[in-house]
C-alpha cells in the first residue's frame, strides 16, 4: 500500500535538522499533514584489527543522559562521500588512520519519522596518528575483542543505533567456534 504525497512544506530548519510538514493520502483515502524529520545523512566506521578488535568509544549522550560504547561516526558534509565521510570521523574522534572503508551496510533507523540515512563502512586495520582532534567526544576510546560484542549489546552497553547495526553485521561476517 503506497502513500501518495501532494506536497511538503518546512516548519522549521537550521544547520542540524529540518522539520516538514507532508501533505499526504494514505491508501484508505484519508488525507493528513505528516511530520517528518530531515537530517543530513550520518557515515559509521567499523574498524576492526587483526587481533579480531573493534575501535570504539565511550561517550555520554546528554539527550537521554547515557553513557554507552559507540563506534566513530558522524554527518556526511557536502560534497563528501559516505565513505570518507566515515574515515574521517575516525580519525577525528579517535587518533586513528583506517585502513580502506568499504561499504559494510545500509540502514534507516526510523523510516517512519525521519529520512536519516546510515552508512556503515568496514575497515581492517588502523595506523595510530595522534591524540584524537575532536576533543568532546568521548572519555575513552578502546579496542574491543569482537568476542565481547554480543555480552555489551545484551547489557546496553551499546545502544546507538549506527553502532548496533554495524556491530551486529561485523559479528554475523565472524567465524563461529
Amino acid at each position: 500500500m503506497r502513500w501518495q504525497t501532494h506536497g511538503e512544506r518546512r516548519i522549521y530548519s537550521d544547520q542540524w535538522v529540518n522539520l516538514c510538514a507532508v501533505d499526504v493520502q494514505q491508501p484508505d483515502g484519508l488525507r493528513l499533514d505528516y511530520r517528518v524529520v530531515r537530517l543530513r545523512h550520518l557515515a559509521v566506521a567499523a574498524v576492526v584489527n587483526e587481533r579480531r578488535e573493534v575501535l570504539m568509544m565511550w561517550r555520554h549522550r546528554f539527550i537521554t543522559d547515557c553513557w554507552a560504547w559507540e563506534l566513530p561516526m558522524g554527518l556526511v558534509e557536502e560534497g563528501e562521500t559516505p565513505g570518507d565521510a566515515a574515515a574521517r570521523e575516525a580519525l577525528e574522534e579517535t587518533g586513528w588512520r583506517p585502513g580502506p572503508m568499504r561499504p559494510l551496510i545500509y540502514a534507516e533507523p526510523a523510516n517512519g519519522i525521519t529520512d536519516s540515512q546510515h552508512h556503515v563502512f568496514r575497515a581492517d586495520g588502523a595506523t595510530y596518528v595522534g591524540p584524537p582532534t575532536e576533543k568532546n567526544e568521548s572519555d575513552r576510546i578502546e579496542w574491543v575483542p569482537l568476542a565481547e560484542v554480543r555480552g555489551m549489546i545484551d547489557r546496553r552497553e551499546v545502544v546507538s543505533s549506527g553502532s548496533l547495526v554495524g556491530l551486529l553485521y561485523l559479528l554475523l561476517d565472524e567465524p563461529t567456534g
